[in-house]
């Protein structure tokens, strides 16, 4: 979700959603240590519950930027080994390290003896290239749950490191639920959360009945976020709070004001809401409306209400 999973998304994504663990884009640890940390690290305490995702494979500086990141009040750090893309594997990190269960267990044990009272976690894959994940995926599990990680969020798709491009590993390797299940079965002690391919709340549902702890969704909630994030609070979490599409674009709006104050554009925020309609009548007037007007100078809510006027009269 690099590029995608910014403040202004996740503050956007909070409104819908009061009670789900939100994601940062993932940082790399030398970004985090060298870079700007207001930039990068910083968010609303409206965020929380909120986790950074690091990239990276070398331990001192993974718990470098975990000490960082607990300055900095995240209450989670999630080691990224998911992630296939080229520049990720030159830097020897994201998925390639499933070929190093040990050395992630070095860097896992580097941060939590950093973490002061952040949880750390991992966001893997079930394998990778020649690897046949039912047999090299319990030992990874193992070996890093030995450095003391209790919580793993498994993308149920190897990673083809060579051949496929980062687009093409979220779609072609075939997906792989019942290997995600029978780790959860194998490992109960351990919370298992289950990522990859899941599109709606009644597969979310589905997976939680089976026992899995927690289910990860990424594309499908930033494309159509009032389908996922709207009803979770009620479906997933229990709790009484909905919120309807035009109330969140309104809410947005002093969110928006202030960050045009600040020196900021309109589209820097507005990109992350073209999905709110997705699927209702008016939404390609919806986004066209953004598309055309966002990044012109000087543009305001004002944008935003002609869109939303736009929707509501073809209601």
């Amino acid at each position: 979700m690099m590029d995608w999973t910014d403040r202004h998304c996740r503050y956007f994504h909070r409104l819908l959603c009061k009670h789900a663990l939100l994601y940062t884009e993932m940082v790399t640890t030398q970004a985090v240590i060298h870079g700007d940390r207001a930039r990068l690290l910083g968010f609303d305490p409206v965020e929380q519950p909120l986790a950074l995702q690091l990239g990276g494979s070398v331990p001192d500086d993974l718990a470098k930027a975990t000490r960082i990141a607990c300055e900095h009040g995240y209450q989670e750090v999630n080691l990224n080994i998911g992630c296939p893309s080229d520049r990720v594997q030159s830097g020897t990190f994201g998925a390639v390290l499933m070929q190093q269960p040990k050395l992630v267990a070095e860097c896992v044990g580097a941060m939590i003896a950093a973490s002061q009272d952040a949880e750390i976690t991992v966001k893997c894959r079930i394998g990778v290239d020649g690897q046949e994940p039912r047999d090299t995926l319990p030992v990874f599990l193992e070996t890093v749950s030995a450095a003391g990680v209790k919580s793993f969020a498994i993308h149920a798709r190897k990673a083809w490191l060579q051949g496929l491009s980062p687009k093409e590993n979220r779609d072609i390797p075939p997906l792989d639920y019942s290997l995600v299940l029978a780790m959860k079965q194998d490992f109960p002690a351990l919370e298992i959360v289950i990522n990859g391919g899941i599109t709606s709340l009644d597969q979310a549902e589905a997976f939680l009945a089976a026992g899995l702890d927690g289910v990860m969704i990424g594309r499908a909630a930033y494309h159509d976020p009032a389908a996922i994030l709207g009803p979770a609070d009620q479906r997933i979490f229990g709790h009484d709070h909905h919120i309807s599409a035009p109330k969140a674009v309104h809410q947005m709006l002093p969110y928006i004001e202030a960050h045009l104050t600040r020196g900021g554009r309109l589209n820097q925020i507005s990109r992350h809401m073209l999905g709110l309609f997705t699927g209702r009548p008016g939404a390609r007037a919806w986004r066209r409306i953004i598309s055309e007007r966002a990044h012109l100078a000087g543009a305001g809510p004002e944008v935003l209400l002609e869109a939303l006027a736009a929707v509501q009269n073809r209601d």
